[in-house]
């Protein structure tokens, strides 16, 4: 299998989608389209598509003009029935992309929260791989509305809408559960200053807040990122 993955931030990587994707043999073609690369015209060379966060909100056209042809590509996507995942940023576009509301500017959600599935999970096959609650990490202040069609599949006490599926297997999903604790380390290590203002006593406490979700976190990220890779 060949699967397109846009790159919309520096040091965002696949983490354990990545683990997932290899596990399965797969061919990555790696778009950096925040550097400028340019994203194919529409689906066809790809079974699937993966699009990544980013510190940007999904309406930034004027700094990431590539944004409204991601987001059409997208649904040029699931409009063949491709596997598409979109994670934090890529959730909001993969909203965008099906007509809902990008809300910009909340408060931020960052850390290591619990999420909690929908009552319309039971037959999902991704989201019926966790637990109903379990930790996972976030680092987001955008959310959006559903999409017109859409299953909710999660929330938080923070954001009522971090996940949702469209068709048999376009997701959005908010929360970072490609982070494992590994992914975390890094971006630590890479936005440190900016964690350091904004989120500095998480930082103080960074040992005590892995030890407390960090496995979790790890074991449901890697059961989401398997179960979507499946359905390419």
């Amino acid at each position: 299998m060949r699967v397109l993955v846009v790159q919309n931030y520096r040091d965002t990587g696949l983490g354990q989608v990545g683990r997932a994707l290899e596990e399965a043999e797969a061919d990555i073609d790696l778009r950096k389209a925040y550097l400028g690369e340019a994203l194919p015209a529409d689906h066809a060379g790809h079974d699937a598509l993966v699009v990544l966060g980013g510190d940007q909100n999904a309406l930034a056209d004027g700094d990431y003009p590539y944004l409204p042809a991601l987001a059409r590509l997208i649904r040029n996507f699931g409009s063949v029935d491709k596997a598409v995942l979109g994670i934090c940023l890529g959730s909001q576009l993969v909203a965008r992309g099906y007509g809902a509301q990008n809300i910009i500017g909340r408060p931020t959600e960052f850390g290591w929260h619990d999420v909690l599935r929908s009552d319309l999970v039971a037959a999902d096959p991704v989201f019926s791989t966790v637990p109903d609650r379990f930790p996972i990490f976030h680092w987001h202040s955008d959310t959006f509305s559903l999409p017109e069609g859409a299953t909710h599949l999660a929330s938080s006490s923070m954001t009522a809408n971090q996940a949702f599926r469209i068709g048999r297997a376009v997701y959005g999903i908010q929360f970072h559960f490609e982070a494992d604790t590994k992914l975390v380390e890094q971006w630590k290590e890479a936005f440190g200053d900016q964690i350091a203002e904004n989120h500095g006593d998480w930082l103080k406490n960074y040992e005590t807040h892995a030890g407390r979700s960090g496995a979790a976190a790890d074991a449901a990220g890697l059961a989401l990122a398997r179960a979507w890779v499946a359905l390419i």
